[in-house]
Formats: structure tokens, C-alpha cells, sequence
């Protein structure tokens, strides 16, 4: 066995569990290290806490003068809970988090030492913005960038650092983060959404989007992942024989939580709730080593906020424990990706759930009205849904093991179908007193019985309904949610603007109530949208066949699937909702290409590098071994050693003939790579890697786990998916 395999399989059968401190009670702890409502009654006067809750609730402006009062209260509260720095954390177009640490010292020209932190700093700061991602909005040698204070997103301190929640632009004003757009698109959406609700309830004022995310993993012990260089560079194996149990047994589902694992798992809750992160749910997953969490639901932008701190507190408590986290969509071939599933929904300041059926016939026509608007948005927009959740890492996960396919569609379960079935058969025009009594009845008012599981789920549905909301299931694990939740938001703030149009229109031009002109509108976007709808496998060959038929896109790979976001269309939903510039919309779709070609390029490098350095000696090692034992019997046993030496040598043929595949194909790997990388812009570039370079992987791959099974378990360099997935 390699010396780097032998000790990291050695080190992790020697671990214990870390010792972790748990509080009784978790609400006693919950958002400590926030600067919430409760700190910011005790630091703030009334003027800045009020100023403060208008700016979270109405959006508006907060005063310089104010601004000072309140960066004094934080100051005070952060120190008093042990910070000694400040940062504008924010989330640029990386995919992570990004933060520059100051000290809240000062030192005046007197000598004299202070504490200072002023409404200046906590409004706004500058940090360098050249080497971020851009998109070509501006030159690598323009530095300059601006981070802006998001107050509907509470400050936390993360060990000795108050973070500040901020947006990120560029000096000529285009977002450089994914905060942006999303803050825009909640906006719409809430402005859209509310004005629908006038129809139902004049009390309705604003309208919340809310993101509940379930966030999956594997828990890898840190000395096993370090012996492997695909998962310290690329975050998934490149190469890896299956092991003989994996998770066809389902025995690691919902099973019982592992000692080490679940010491991890308090001591992150923990660091949860003292960041007011309300996580509630873990489990294992259907994977070995693979695990999920789930929060209580909360308003997008601070459901976002919180899976991207989540992340970066779960790499933090993993190194205590000894463990790598893997959020990659398919770290290991052959068994369950990771998902991100995002539940999305609209409350209004009423409490009520517009997702959620209701107990009478006009409660039911608000529910109608939001679902029926919603699947009429994803029905013209599937595409640029689907580029939402495009990346080099998901790729690998859409469509197999529980993953839902690249072809969007929506499920909602038999009865809903039932339903809008029958809204469907309403007559056009004008409803006589018969039909209205007839469709509240058997339509609007069967809705009441529905239970909010009354149907079972459709797990390879991308888009599914799931009682009170939507469930985008095909996000993947390393996915930052406001990308889909800003394109998701956007697309229901539109249609929402033609349905309300168009029932407005119907209500003054054909003198309908406003009851049969919603109804009719419904019934007509029921008719369009029906494609879009499907309950049935998602994974088989037929439902490709019958997409297609249905005019339904099925964009497998990436390249392919981000043109939708420079389309015509797209351009113009994003302008026109003010969400998005041309430029902003180019900018990020020139990232993602270049974002991909970027993770193909690096590893198709390290398969490379792998192969050759690490497999191809071993295997001729083992073979020089044979051809020694080969030669020995030939020595004791003359011209009888070919029968008895006859499988030595067809082993020996064996490991010659992948070592020849596999040079040859990493040989062909790199010619293509350089073509690549000539090609004259991003896009091509991109395509080029998919097409002409990743198809190279799974060739290489191939040849490279058939010797894993051939070559000498003592002295197989890396260290194997069942030591990986089984060692705890």
C-alpha cells in the first residue's frame, strides 16, 4: 500500500470523536451573534432602530447623521461580543463569500489610540474589484469597486469579525455579486404579487418571497481526502473503481447518524443558532457519507445569505472534526449527487401563504390565481430555468440517482390536475349563475379537501408543487440560490404584470365581474401551460421523446443551456423588470462560460497528471512484479511455464494494453485542450472543452479503474471509494 494511502487510512481508524459543547437549550443561544431586533433595541435610540426597520420593510433610505448612530450601536454591541474587526461580506460572481477585515482601531495624530467605526464605513467601502469575475464590464486594471450596506440583512459576528451583509458593484454601477439582481427581483416580484392581491384582500400592502433550501453533503475524513489530489483540486474523484457495496442496500438512508458525524453536526448547529441561522432537519442521505440539513423557511434574501454562511461555517466545524466537506454535485461516480432543492413561495404582511390552498371559494381563487400564474412562468421561461442551474459540477448530477433530468417540467400531483382539468372546461365569456354555483363547488371548492401531501412525490421532477410551494429540486449543491431565485422571482413578477393586465382589460372592456374575468384568464393560461405539465418518470428515454414533442427543451450541458440567458427574450424580461442591464446579462453569461471552461480545463490537467504520474508507474511496477514471477517458473518449470504461468501473462497483457489506452488518450486530451484553448472567445472555448475535450474523461477513467482492480491493493496509490466512503 502507498505510504500516503497507508497513513491517511491509519490516521482516520485512530480518530475519536471531538467533544462538543452543547447548549440545553438551543433558543436560548439563537442569534447571539446577530445584530438583530433585540440588539438593536438595546444599542440603537429610537430614531435609528426605527430607521433601520423602515429601510428592511419599505426599503427606504437611511440619513447619513442616522447611518453614524447606528454604526456606534454595532460598534458597542460588537465589541461587547468579542470583535476587534469589521468586514462588508458579500457574494461575488466566484460562487463563494468575499471579506477584507479592518480593525476597528485607530490611531489619532496625537498618539492617542481609539475605537472608531462611523456611518461612512458601515455604508460603504471600497475594496480592490479588479481580480473578481466581470464579464468584461471593466478593465483588469480599473480597481475600483464598491460594497454597499444591505440593512434587510442583519450584521453577524463570525469568530472575532463583525460581517456586514453588502452588495457589491463597479464603479460605473453594474452588480458584480449575485445580491444585487436578487434584491431587485424581490422587489418586483413583491410590487407584482401585491397588486394581484388587491383582487382578494385591499389589506395586502407587500408580498414576501420565501426560500426554504436542503442542503446536501458528504463528510469525508480530512487525512483520506488529503491523500487524494482530484478531491483537494477538483472536489470530486476523477477516478475510482465502484465499490462492491455502495448504496444499493439503502441501508445508510434515514439510518443511524455516526458518532464522529453527529458530533459534527451539533457543534455546526450550534454555530448556526448563534448566527440565527434556524437550521432543523439532518439526516443521512442515500449515499454513504452523505448527509442533509434543512432550515425553517425565512425571506429569500436572508435565506440566501444564510446557505452561503452555512457553507463556509460547515468548512470551518468539518476541519475541527477532521473532516472534509464536499458540496460538489458528484464527488464519487455510481452512487447519489448532492442537491440544493430550493422551496420557493409568496406570504403577504397578512400571513397568509398565496401557495396555499384555502378553507373558502375566494381563498381558493388567490390560490388558483398564484399557482396557476406560476406554472404559466416556467412554462415560457423552461430555459432560462434550466440555465440557472447549469455548471460543469451539476452536469454530472442531472438525471441520475434521484437527480432530476435537464428537461424542465412541473408536477402537481393527480387532484391539482383534477382541478385545473376541470377550470379548463369553464365556457368562455360571462358565467351564468349555474355554472359559477358549478365551479365553486367542483372546482373551488374542492380545493379546501386537499391535504398538503395528498400526492405522492415525483422525485425526478425539477419543478414540483409540494403542498403550500414550489420545489425547484434541480439545483445543485454548490449553487449560490440567488441565481435561481432571482430568474424565478422575475419570471412570476411578469407574468403576474400580464395577468393583472389582462383581467383588468377584460373587466373594462367586456364589463366582466372581477371574479369571471380571473377566471377566464386562468382558464386560458391552464390551456397554454398544460405541456409543461408532467407526473410521470422523468428519467426514461420516452419522456425525452415526448418533451420534444411537447416543444419542451432538453439541454444537457451546460454551454448549450447558458445561451438562454442572452437570448432576446431574456434581455428584455430583465430590463424591463430592472433587474438586470444587457451589459449586467452579458456580463454574467461571458463568467459562466468562462467558468466552465476554467473547471474542465483544470481537470482535465489533474487526470492527466494522475494517469501518468501516479497510475501508469504503479501498474508497470506491479507488471515488472509479474514478469519477475514469470520469469522464476520459467526457470523451475522450462518449457511447461506457459501453462502455468498463463494467467500472469494474460494479466500482463492486461495492465500493457490500458496503459497504452490511457496514454493515448491523455495524449489526445491535451491536443485537444490546446485547440481549445485557441479558440477565439469564451463561448467556443466552452463548447470545445465539452465536446471535444470532457468525452476524453470517462475513456481515461475507464482504463484507470479496470488496473485499480487488477493492480496490487499494497501498492495502488490512491486511496479507494470503499476506504473513502466506508472508513469512519
Amino acid at each position: 500500500m502507498s505510504t500516503l494511502r497507508f497513513q491517511a487510512i491509519k490516521e482516520t481508524l485512530n480518530r475519536k470523536p471531538v467533544e462538543v459543547n452543547e447548549p440545553a437549550r438551543r433558543s436560548e443561544i439563537f442569534g447571539k451573534h446577530v445584530f438583530n431586533k433585540s440588539a438593536m433595541r438595546q444599542h440603537l435610540t429610537k430614531d435609528s432602530y426605527k430607521s433601520v426597520m423602515d429601510a428592511m420593510e419599505t426599503g427606504a433610505k437611511i440619513s447619513r447623521d442616522i447611518a453614524d448612530h447606528i454604526s456606534t450601536g454595532m460598534k458597542e454591541w460588537a465589541i461587547q461580543n468579542g470583535a476587534t474587526h469589521y468586514t462588508h461580506w458579500f457574494q461575488p460572481l466566484t460562487g463563494g463569500t468575499a471579506e477584507k477585515h479592518d480593525a476597528f482601531f485607530e490611531l489619532e495624530m496625537d498618539g492617542e489610540v481609539l475605537e472608531k467605526f462611523g456611518g461612512g464605513q458601515l455604508v460603504q467601502q471600497e475594496p480592490d474589484a479588479s481580480s473578481f469575475p466581470n464579464g468584461g464590464i471593466r478593465n483588469t486594471f480599473e480597481a475600483r469597486g464598491y460594497t454597499a450596506w444591505d440593512p434587510t440583512s442583519p450584521a453577524f459576528i463570525m469568530g472575532t469579525t463583525l460581517c456586514i451583509p453588502t452588495v457589491f458593484i463597479a464603479y460605473t454601477g453594474e452588480a458584480l455579486d449575485f445580491k444585487t439582481p436578487l434584491l431587485r427581483s424581490l422587489q418586483t416580484v413583491d410590487q407584482a404579487a401585491t397588486a394581484v392581491c388587491k383582487y382578494f384582500d385591499k389589506n395586502v400592502n407587500k408580498v414576501n418571497a420565501t426560500l426554504g433550501w436542503e442542503q446536501e453533503y458528504f463528510l469525508i475524513d480530512s487525512a483520506l481526502a488529503d491523500s487524494r489530489p482530484d478531491l483537494q483540486l477538483a472536489g470530486r474523484t476523477l477516478l475510482g473503481h465502484a465499490s462492491a457495496k455502495g448504496q444499493q442496500l439503502d441501508d445508510h438512508y434515514f439510518g443511524s447518524i455516526p458518532s464522529r458525524v453527529m458530533n459534527f453536526m451539533r457543534d455546526m448547529e450550534t454555530e448556526c443558532m448563534l448566527l440565527g441561522i434556524p437550521v432543523k432537519t439532518r439526516h443521512n442521505e442515500v449515499a454513504p457519507n452523505q448527509f442533509e440539513l434543512a432550515p425553517i423557511f425565512e425571506e429569500a434574501n436572508l435565506a440566501v445569505d444564510h446557505n452561503s454562511l452555512l457553507m463556509d461555517v460547515m468548512r470551518k466545524v468539518a476541519s475541527r472534526h477532521h473532516f472534509k466537506v464536499l458540496f460538489h454535485e458528484k464527488p464519487f461516480a455510481g452512487v447519489n449527487g448532492s442537491g440544493k432543492h430550493n422551496n420557493w413561495s409568496l406570504s403577504t404582511n397578512t400571513g397568509v401563504n398565496l401557495l396555499s390552498p384555502g378553507s373558502t371559494p375566494m381563498k381558493n381563487l388567490q390560490f388558483l390565481t398564484f399557482f396557476v400564474n406560476t406554472i404559466k412562468a416556467v412554462y415560457d421561461h423552461e430555459e432560462l430555468i434550466r440555465s440557472t442551474i447549469a455548471s460543469a459540477s451539476n452536469d454530472h448530477r442531472l438525471g441520475a440517482n434521484e437527480a432530476p433530468p435537464a428537461i424542465i417540467s412541473v408536477f402537481i400531483g393527480s387532484q391539482l390536475t383534477a382541478v385545473l382539468d376541470e377550470l379548463e372546461k369553464v365556457t368562455d365569456g360571462k358565467l351564468s349563475p349555474e355554472e359559477k354555483t358549478d365551479l365553486k363547488l367542483n372546482v373551488v371548492g374542492k380545493i379546501p379537501e386537499v391535504i398538503l401531501d395528498n400526492t405522492d412525490r415525483n422525485r425526478t421532477s425539477p419543478f414540483a408543487f409540494t403542498g403550500n410551494k414550489f420545489e425547484l429540486r434541480a439545483v445543485g449543491s454548490t449553487a449560490n440560490c440567488a441565481n435561481p431565485m432571482t430568474v424565478l422571482n422575475a419570471i412570476v413578477a411578469n407574468q403576474l404584470m400580464e395577468f393583472k393586465e389582462e383581467v383588468d382589460s377584460l373587466i373594462k372592456n367586456k364589463k366582466l365581474k372581477k371574479d369571471e374575468a380571473i377566471f377566464n384568464v386562468l382558464r386560458e393560461y391552464i390551456k397554454k401551460s398544460k405541456k409543461i405539465r408532467f407526473e410521470g418518470d422523468g428519467y426514461g428515454e420516452a419522456w425525452e421523446k415526448e418533451a420534444k414533442k411537447r416543444g419542451l427543451s432538453n439541454n444537457k450541458t451546460t454551454p448549450t443551456a447558458l445561451k438562454a440567458k442572452i437570448s432576446k427574450k431574456s434581455i428584455k424580461l430583465f430590463e424591463d423588470l430592472n433587474i438586470m442591464s444587457k451589459v449586467e446579462s452579458e456580463a454574467r453569461y461571458e463568467i459562466e462560460v468562462e467558468e466552465y471552461a476554467m473547471r474542465i480545463q483544470i481537470e482535465g490537467r489533474l487526470l492527466g497528471d494522475i494517469a501518468r504520474n501516479h497510475i501508469i508507474p504503479t501498474a508497470i511496477r506491479y507488471q515488472n512484479t509479474l514478469i519477475e514471477n514469470v520469469r522464476g517458473l520459467k526457470e523451475i518449470y522450462g518449457k511447461d511455464f506457459k501453462k502455468i504461468a498463463k494467467e500472469q501473462m494474460i494479466i500482463i497483457e492486461e495492465i500493457s494494453e490500458h496503459i497504452e489506452n490511457i496514454n493515448k488518450g491523455i495524449t489526445d486530451m491535451t491536443e485537444a485542450r490546446k485547440k481549445a484553448n485557441n479558440e477565439k472567445n469564451a463561448e467556443k472555448t466552452a463548447s470545445a472543452y465539452c465536446d471535444k475535450v470532457k468525452p476524453y474523461f470517462d475513456d481515461i477513467r475507464y482504463h484507470c479503474d479496470k488496473l485499480e482492480i487488477l493492480v496490487d491493493d499494497e501498492i495502488w496509490p490512491l486511496t479507494k471509494y470503499r476506504e473513502l466512503l466506508f472508513t469512519r
